[in-house]
């Protein structure tokens, strides 16, 4: 039993800090629960349930980390603009995903305010949070890391706007190696015939 990544499902990781995460107890009982209920009225022996929690595992065991490349403030809104967006992460955009992205790198005694992370890809939709609590101070250049982001993220990136898809980096120990290179542009133009 896979897990949906629509915005129905309730048995999802939390992405923001407050948001009920899924119990994988809890589910598997209710399942079972459902299917022996359905078994019984349909008079059939109960079959051997096995579930495969995905996403729980997946999502938080990844951390996507974006440069930020500007900073604009228009009246009493703050868009803090990433080297990413609905390239590498179209979730947010697709069915409102809601991440709580974290400042790293540096410390920052600035209180925080309320600022819209948006890609780099001048769309509308590119919003990766809105309404989030960043410090006041956040800059270009800056780094922002956003938790729970591993599941989907990869698989579902594509070279929207000609822009590469993103590395995958594991660490462990405080040691980090590659495990996908990040996508070039030579890589996406090996795919063009000529005319």
């Amino acid at each position: 039993m896979g897990g949906c990544s629509g915005p129905s499902s309730t048995a999802r990781p939390a992405s923001r800090p407050g948001e009920e995460s899924m119990n994988v107890s809890d589910l598997a009982t209710r399942v079972r629960a459902e299917l022996e209920d359905g078994c019984n009225r349909a008079q059939l022996p109960l079959p051997r349930l096995m579930l495969e929690p995905g996403r729980a595992i997946v999502g938080p065991a990844g951390v996507a980390v974006y440069r930020v490349l500007s900073v604009k403030r228009t009246g009493a809104r703050t868009f803090v603009a990433v080297d990413g967006g609905m390239s590498d992460n179209p979730r947010p955009a697709l069915y409102g995903v809601r991440y709580a992205p974290r400042l790293i790198g540096r410390a920052s005694r600035t209180p925080p305010r309320p600022v819209t992370v948006v890609g780099r890809h001048c769309e509308a939709g590119d919003i990766l949070a809105d309404e989030v609590a960043l410090p006041g101070d956040v800059r270009p250049g800056d780094l922002l890391a956003v938790p729970a982001a591993g599941a989907y993220h990869l698989s579902m990136a594509s070279g929207y706007n000609l822009v590469g898809r993103p590395p995958v980096v594991a660490v462990s120990d405080g040691i980090a190696r590659v495990l996908v290179r990040r996508e070039s542009l030579e890589d996406m133009s090996r795919r063009d015939v000529g005319i």
